[in-house]
C-alpha cells in the first residue's frame, strides 16, 4: 500500500489496542517473544511479568524474557518468581564489552529470544496491562506487509497534587518530532518517536544496527524506516502511560543525544557537512559526551 501523504500514513496505520485480543492473538501462525530490558524495577516488574505470564499460559504468547541490568534490588529475583526467564544483560554477548544502556541490552537479548514476533515492553510502567503486548503484536499478525509497530499514548504529567492531561512525554514534543518534520519529513505522522515499547519481525531487527543509551529509540525508528519504508510502519494507541518523570538537566541529555543521532544519520547521508559537535556543557561546567555506541546488525554479529 502507498501513502500519499505522512497523515495518509497515519489515518491508515494507526490502530487502537482493543482492536486485538488474546483471542486473535491465538490465530497466529508463528512463535512470539515479550522481552523487558530492566534496571531498578523490583516495584513494577512483578505485576507486568505476572500479567503477561497469563498471556503465556494463555497461548497468547509463547516466551517472556526479563533482561536485568545487573539491578541491585530485588528485579531479577522478583521478576524470575512472577514467571518470567531472566538473563543479566553482561552475561549476554559478553565479547562486546560492558552493557551500554537500554539499547545495547535490547540488542542482546535477541541472542535468547526465539520468537519469529518480538515485542519489547518496558519494566518501570506502575499501571501496566497486557494489552500492550497484544495490542503491539496485532498488526504484525493481521497484516503480512507489516514488519515494525510502534507504541504511542498519551502521557499525563503529575507533579505534587497537579497532573496536566498531556504533559509528559517533553522530550518527544519538544525535540523528537520537531526535528523528524525538518529533516524526514515522511515521519511526521509517527506520534511518539521516542516510545520504547515496540514490536517487530525478527529479520527485521536482526538487519539493523542497534544504538545505546538514549539514543536507540530514534535510531531504530530512523534505520527501521530506512529498511522497510512506511508501507512496513504501523502504530498503535495504548491510550494512558503514566511513568516516573525526570528533572530537565536529564532531559538536555537526552535531547542531546537524540539530536547527534539524528545529525550523524543526516552526515551519513551526505545532507549534513563537516558536523564537529561538541559535548553538553552541564551546569557546573561538566562536560556530557553523548554516548553512540552502535552494535552491528545481528546478522553480522554472530
Amino acid at each position: 500500500m502507498a501513502f500519499d501523504s505522512p497523515a495518509h500514513w497515519q489515518q491508515a496505520r494507526s490502530f487502537h489496542h482493543s482492536r486485538y485480543d488474546e483471542a486473535f492473538l491465538r490465530t497466529r501462525e508463528c512463535s512470539v517473544s515479550v522481552c523487558l530490558p530492566a534496571l531498578e524495577c523490583a516495584t513494577t516488574v512483578g505485576p507486568i511479568v505476572e500479567r503477561l505470564a497469563g498471556l503465556r499460559e494463555r497461548g497468547a504468547i509463547d516466551q517472556l524474557v526479563v533482561i536485568d541490568g545487573d539491578s541491585l534490588d530485588a528485579t531479577a529475583r522478583i521478576a524470575a518468581d512472577a514467571g518470567a526467564a531472566v538473563f543479566s544483560e553482561s552475561e549476554l554477548m559478553a565479547q562486546f564489552g560492558p552493557v551500554e544502556g537500554k539499547g545495547d541490552a535490547m540488542w542482546r537479548s535477541l541472542s535468547v529470544l526465539d520468537g519469529e514476533l518480538i515485542c519489547f515492553l518496558d519494566a518501570d510502567v506502575p499501571e501496566f496491562s497486557a494489552n500492550y503486548a497484544v495490542g503491539l503484536l496485532g498488526p504484525l499478525i493481521e497484516f503480512e506487509e507489516i514488519d515494525f509497530v510502534k507504541a504511542f499514548y498519551r502521557r499525563p504529567f503529575r507533579h505534587g497534587g497537579v497532573e496536566l492531561a498531556d504533559g509528559g512525554g517533553r522530550v518527544n514534543h519538544l525535540v523528537a518530532r520537531p526535528a523528524l518534520a525538518i529533516f524526514y519529513p515522511a515521519l511526521t505522522g509517527v506520534r511518539q518517536p521516542l516510545g520504547g515499547e515496540v514490536a517487530a519481525r525478527r529479520p527485521l531487527l536482526e538487519r539493523i544496527p542497534f544504538a545505546t543509551d538514549y539514543g536507540v529509540e530514534i535510531a531504530m525508528l530512523l534505520d527501521v524506516y530506512e529498511q522497510v519504508g512506511l508501507e512496513g510502519m504501523a502504530q498503535v494507541d495504548l491510550d494512558v502511560r503514566q511513568n516516573s518523570h525526570q528533572p530537565l538537566h536529564a532531559l538536555s541529555t537526552m535531547a542531546h543525544t537524540i539530536l547527534r543521532v539524528l545529525a550523524l544519520r543526516l552526515e551519513r547521508d551526505g545532507r549534513l557537512l563537516e558536523l564537529d559537535a561538541a559535548p553538553l556543557l552541564l551546569d557546573g561546567g561538566r562536560e556530557r559526551e553523548a554516548a553512540l555506541t552502535e552494535r552491528p546488525p545481528m546478522v553480522s554479529a554472530r
